[in-house]
């Protein structure tokens, strides 16, 4: 039995905790314990719910597999308990893996167990992390992120997904896939996919006309999607048009195209056993080499190494090593 001990500094974020608890608690061959750097046995919640049967961490005794940090409150003070910080990097030693969930990671920060490492967590808090721990290569990008043996993970229902991560890389993907369903999760999102992703943002839109041209263009993604064009569709100027993508998205209307047909590309690439050059041409690329350069450009990796991570179906050998020179760690290793 692999022994997972998930705890936190509290009052803890209630879904950092029983996301965790469900995954594993689904998943064959796990034994669980829900642990309380205090000296009771309730864990407390950021929303008033104490979690009974926990145990006090001195009494957490014995080898590891895997340690959970999660976030809440208490990990996002920047005041931390000493006695805690020991205890998690004396256990993180004795431990196979490591991994936060959401603001957790500041707590693996003071410990110095990310120094000279690549983490992520919420988008709201990664620039808290970078500064308040120089030494970390913090990505604001990853849902999570694998380095070593320590992974981090982004907001809340990031922990789920990455959960989900772990348990594929003990089981393989058909449990992972098992627990999902159970879960009614929509799909098991692969680590390098943006935590705060279009579909996100485009709810986030306030200009109705450009919501609604951005279904548009989803739905006609091989459509040329020009400055004009799009400006046209809104009637408005190239210019006006761009004052407005830019206020809306914080991108330049090509910038938005871009990650539009990227995201696009990735949610094939890991659902469907299409190939590259077909993915590339219903993404709106004009080829896989253009799809290639733009992944590049805007997940720092070439959409073929994209694909060696995350594919779920074989592709041909041409499509698997074109341009995998060199895989970046900015996407995560959890899938290999």
């Amino acid at each position: 039995m692999r022994k997972v001990v998930i705890v936190g500094a509290p009052p803890v974020q209630i879904l950092d905790v029983s996301g965790p608890l469900e995954v594993f608690s689904r998943a064959p061959g796990y034994e669980l314990h829900l642990g309380n750097p205090g000296r009771d046995r309730c864990l407390q919640t950021n929303r008033g719910v104490s979690l009974t049967g926990a145990t006090p961490i001195e009494e957490l005794n014995g080898p590891i597999d895997t340690l959970i940090i999660t976030g809440g409150p208490g990990a996002e003070t920047s005041v931390y308990d000493e006695r805690f910080i020991s205890w998690i990097a004396a256990t993180a030693a004795r431990s196979r893996r490591v991994a936060s969930i959401c603001t957790g990671a500041f707590l693996l920060g003071a410990t110095g167990l990310l120094n000279d490492k690549e983490a992520v967590t919420h988008w709201a808090y990664c620039d808290r992390l970078a500064k308040e721990f120089p030494r970390v290569t913090v990505r604001p990008e990853p849902i999570y992120l694998k380095d070593g043996s320590v992974y981090t993970s982004a907001g809340i229902t990031a922990g789920i997904d990455l959960c989900l991560a772990l348990v594929e890389e003990d089981h393989g993907h058909q449990v992972a896939l098992d627990v999902a369903r159970f879960l009614v999760m929509f799909l098991v999102r692969p680590g390098g996919q943006a935590q705060y992703s279009h579909m996100l943002l485009r709810q986030a839109i306030t200009s109705k006309p450009l919501r609604e041209l951005q279904v548009w263009m989803l739905e006609n993604l091989r459509e040329d999607h020009t400055v004009e064009k799009l400006a046209d569709r809104l009637g408005m100027s190239a210019r006006q048009f761009t004052r407005v993508c830019l206020r809306e998205t914080k991108m330049n209307p090509g910038q938005f195209v871009d990650r539009m047909r990227v995201e696009a590309a990735q949610q094939l690439i890991d659902s469907s056993s299409m190939g590259l050059k077909e993915i590339a041409d219903t993404s709106g690329f004009q080829s896989a080499d253009s799809m290639r350069r733009t992944f590049l450009r805007v997940l720092g990796a070439s959409s073929a190494e994209y694909a060696t991570r995350f594919t779920r179906h074989p592709r041909s050998s041409e499509e698997a090593s074109s341009g995998t020179s060199q895989t970046d760690k900015r996407l995560v290793e959890c899938r290999r």
